[in-house]
C-alpha cells in the first residue's frame, strides 16, 4: 500500500480505505516479487492491460516473451497471459518468472485445453477440474484470475429468451455455455464460488469476475442478458468481500458511444464501486484492422465517467495473433485513452505532463517534447527524417511557424 500510494501522489492511508472499501485493489499473488506493483481504482491513474499468449497455431514462448516485455516497455501496467497453445504450465511459468508487473489468467482456458489434449471434449471435463486448475495456477504466483462465475442458468435463461446478433463472444462464457447446456448442469464456479475464494484468499489473488456474455456487436449492449450477469457479479462479489477477498469487475465489450457512460455508471451502482476492468469499450463494429482506435474511443469515455483499467485491443482484433507492432499500437492507443481520461477526472499529475509539453512545444525544445510523450520512439524518427531547414521550426510550418511569428507580436511567454 505504500508502494502504490508513493506511485499515485496520494497517501497510503487513502490506498488503505480505497482497499477496505473494495474500490482500490492491488493485484499481488502473496508468493510473488515484483517491482511493478500497481493500485487500480478510484482515484489513482487508469491503468492499461496487455494480453499476451499462444494459441494452437503459434506456440512460441520466447515469441509472447518478447510482445511481454515490449508491453511492458511501453507502459502497460499489468499482463495477461490468455495461452491456448501446447505446454500451458511451463509457458505460464516462464511468463511469471520474466513478468515485472501483476500477470492474470483465464484458468479456464487451461481446463478446456487439458482435456482437448486428452482426447476429451468440453462436456467430459470433470466440474472439480475448473476449481483444481485455480490452486495450481495460484501457488505458481498468478496475480488475478478472470472468473466466468456470472454465467449462470438465469443468464444463460435470458439470453436465449433475446437472442443476440452476436450470441456468446467470450472464449470462457462459451466453454461454459457448452459444459453446462450439455450437461444440463449449473456453472461449477458459480457453484463452488466459496471454494474459489478460499483460493484467492489463501493466496491474497484478486478476483476479476469475467463478463462471460458481454457484447461482440454494438446492437447487442445493454442487454438482458448483459445485465442479469452484472447484477450476478454484483452478488458474488459481496461474497468475496466478506471474506476479505479483493474484486474487479470485467465489462462490455462492444458499447456504442451513447450507452457508455450508462454502462460505467450500472456497474458502480450494481457492484458497490469495485474497479471496473472493460474491454474497449470498441464503439464500432466497422473498423477492423483499426480497433485499436474504435477501443481507444470508447476507453477514454468510459474512464472518463469512471471505468478504472482499460485491457488494451491491437490492430489485429478479430484477424489473428498479433505481431510486436500490434501490441505496441494496442498499448500506446489504451495509454492515450487513460491519459485522457485522467485529465478529465483531475487525477494528480495528469494536466501537470501536458503542460509541461505544451511549453516544451513552445519552446521548440525538440527533446524535452520526445521525453514527455507518452511514447517518444516515434516522434523522434519522425522528427530525424523530416530534415527542416532550420532547427527551430517543423516541415509543416517552416518560416511560417505560427508560434515564432507570435513571439514577435507578444515577446515570449512567461
Amino acid at each position: 500500500m505504500r508502494r502504490v500510494a508513493k506511485s499515485e501522489g496520494v497517501s497510503p492511508e487513502f490506498i488503505r480505505k480505497g482497499v477496505e472499501r473494495g474500490n482500490i485493489v492491488i493485484p499481488k499473488n502473496r508468493l510473488r516479487r515484483i517491482s511493478g506493483i500497481c493500485g487500480i481504482g478510484a482515484g489513482l491513474r487508469t491503468k492499461v492491460n496487455a494480453n499476451i499468449g499462444t494459441s494452437r497455431d503459434s506456440s512460441s514462448v520466447s515469441g509472447e516473451l518478447k510482445k511481454m516485455r515490449l508491453a511492458i516497455d511501453c507502459g502497460s501496467d499489468t499482463i495477461m497471459d490468455l495461452s491456448t497453445g501446447k505446454g500451458l504450465c511451463p509457458t505460464r511459468r516462464a511468463i511469471l518468472k520474466n513478468c515485472s508487473v501483476p500477470l492474470g489468467t483465464v484458468p479456464i482456458y487451461e481446463t478446456v485445453v487439458a482435456q482437448f489434449e486428452k482426447g476429451g471434449a468440453v462436456k467430459d471435463i470433470p466440474a472439480d477440474d475448473f476449481i483444481s486448475v485455480l490452486d495450481r495456477q495460484a501457488r505458481d504466483g498468478v496475480d488475478f484470475f478472470t472468473i466466468h462465475a456470472g454465467v449462470t442458468g438465469k443468464t444463460l435463461k435470458a439470453l436465449r429468451d433475446h437472442p443476440r446478433v452476436l450470441g456468446i463472444v467470450s472464449r470462457g462464457g462459451a466453454f461454459l455455455a457448452e459444459w453446462m447446456t450439455e450437461n444440463g448442469r449449473e456453472n461449477p464456479f458459480f457453484e463452488n464460488f466459496d471454494k474459489v475464494i478460499d483460493i484467492a484468499r489463501n493466496f491474497d489473488i484478486t478476483l476479476s469476475l469475467g463478463d462471460g456474455l458481454r457484447p461482440g456487436s454494438i446492437v447487442d449492449a445493454t442487454d438482458p442478458a448483459q445485465i442479469t450477469e452484472l447484477v450476478a457479479l454484483g452478488s458474488l462479489r459481496k461474497r468475496a468481500m466478506k471474506r476479505g477477498v479483493q474484486v474487479i469487475i470485467e465489462g462490455p465489450g462492444h458499447v456504442p458511444i451513447n450507452q457508455i457512460e450508462t454502462n460505467v455508471l450500472l456497474e458502480k451502482i450494481v457492484c458497490g464501486g469495485a474497479p471496473f476492468y472493460i474491454l474497449g469499450p470498441l464503439v464500432t463494429d466497422a473498423a477492423p484492422g483499426y480497433d485499436h482506435i474504435t477501443a481507444a474511443i470508447g476507453g477514454a469515455l468510459a474512464a472518463s465517467k469512471g471505468a478504472d483499467f482499460l485491457c488494451y485491443v491491437t490492430p489485429a482484433e478479430h484477424l489473428r495473433l498479433p505481431t510486436l507492432e500490434d501490441v505496441k499500437d494496442g498499448v500506446v492507443a489504451s495509454r492515450i485513452a487513460a491519459h485522457a481520461a485522467d485529465i478529465a477526472k483531475g487525477v494528480k499529475g495528469a494536466l501537470e505532463q501536458d503542460m509541461k509539453m505544451s511549453r516544451a512545444r513552445g519552446d521548440r525544445d525538440w527533446n524535452k517534447q520526445f521525453d514527455l510523450a507518452l511514447e517518444g520512439s516515434k516522434p523522434r524518427e519522425y522528427r530525424k527524417s523530416s530534415k527542416p531547414s532550420d532547427n527551430d521550426v517543423c516541415t509543416m510550418c517552416g518560416e511560417y511557424c505560427s508560434m515564432r511569428i507570435s513571439e514577435k507580436c507578444f515577446g515570449r511567454r512567461a
